[in-house]
């Protein structure tokens, strides 16, 4: 099956979900052509999802279309952004079509939860890996960003955290499938970018980022940018069911969002769990002692 064939596989899969509101022209021409909401800024993220790095070569690709999409799309959630449109880039070495179809399934179960069309993307030969670049709408000067925490604030996360790392502790993910994953396994591969919350977050959080390398480094880029410190108490984090504190500190792959505010928060649908307070020495504590913000580093030996 040559490049041409594959494509058009994948656009068959795919469906309706190439298409939006404000999608003028979608897969099939050279770009794709976008009208953002009036008086919208563009919010944009990218991220790349090697196969036998940041997820097993051999794993279920229905499953690894679904997390390739809502990484990049927890990047959206962290700067409060609403879901525009997606563009994916593929490489693998052979052309398999059950796989590519497959991929392309998931990318589509992924994009239905979050809204977010996929309206174009590239298929070259090369390593396994999979690019995603995600495009959101934001009010301008409504972004949350890192560099807001103050003295005072309280620090927040998301859902729970450490089942992904737990996951990948417990290895042999590559046997799961679909069908018969479980919870931790579920964890790892099917995480759930916060859309809602982010957006319902602009406002009322002072800062926020999303959990993909660890809570403690992940608090830590907030505390930098910020000029701050936090202090942090263990036992009000929320651990994942069969995953460790440490997991839960500096695991990664959680794709939850870690914020701080200091006013009553809205609703944002989904659990929110209070776990410390931003200080004005920098550093983080940990139940009164500091702490490494030790996390996931892409280039560490």
């Amino acid at each position: 099956m040559n490049e041409f064939e594959l494509i058009a596989e994948i656009l068959q899969t795919l469906g309706d979900a190439t298409g939006a509101p404000g999608v003028s022209l979608g897969p099939g021409d050279d770009a794709a052509v976008l009208e953002p909401p009036a008086g919208a800024a563009v919010a944009a993220s990218i991220d790349t999802l090697v196969g036998g790095v940041h997820f097993p070569s051999g794993a279920d690709p229905q499953l690894v279309g679904y997390r390739a999409l809502m990484v990049s799309a927890s990047d959206l959630a962290a700067v409060g952004a609403a879901p525009g449109y997606a563009l994916v880039a593929l490489t693998f070495p052979e052309p398999d079509v059950s796989w590519v179809r497959g991929l392309a399934q998931g990318l589509r179960a992924a994009a239905d939860v979050c809204s977010i069309p996929l309206v174009g993307g590239n298929l070259a030969a090369g390593p396994l890996s999979i690019t995603v670049s995600a495009h959101g709408w934001v009010t301008p000067g409504t972004a949350l960003t890192r560099s807001g925490a103050r003295p005072g604030d309280d620090v927040y996360v998301t859902g729970q955290l450490g089942g992904a790392a737990a996951a990948v502790s417990r290895g042999d993910l590559e046997r799961y499938h679909n069908k018969n994953a479980d919870a931790l396994a579920r964890r790892y591969f099917n995480p759930q970018a916060r859309l809602v919350a982010g957006e319902r977050l602009r406002g009322y959080a002072s800062s926020a980022i999303d959990v993909s390398d660890g809570l403690l480094q992940d608090l830590n880029h907030i505390c930098t940018a910020s000029n701050v410190g936090a202090e942090l108490v263990l036992s009000a984090i929320p651990v994942f069911e069969g995953a460790s504190p440490q997991q839960a500190l500096s695991g990664g792959d959680d794709y939850e969002l870690c914020f701080t505010a200091s006013a009553t928060l809205p609703d944002l649908e989904c659990a929110t769990t209070r776990i410390g307070k931003i200080v004005s020495s920098p550093g983080i504590l940990l139940d009164g002692k500091p702490v490494e913000p030790v996390g996931y580093e892409h280039f560490a030996s």
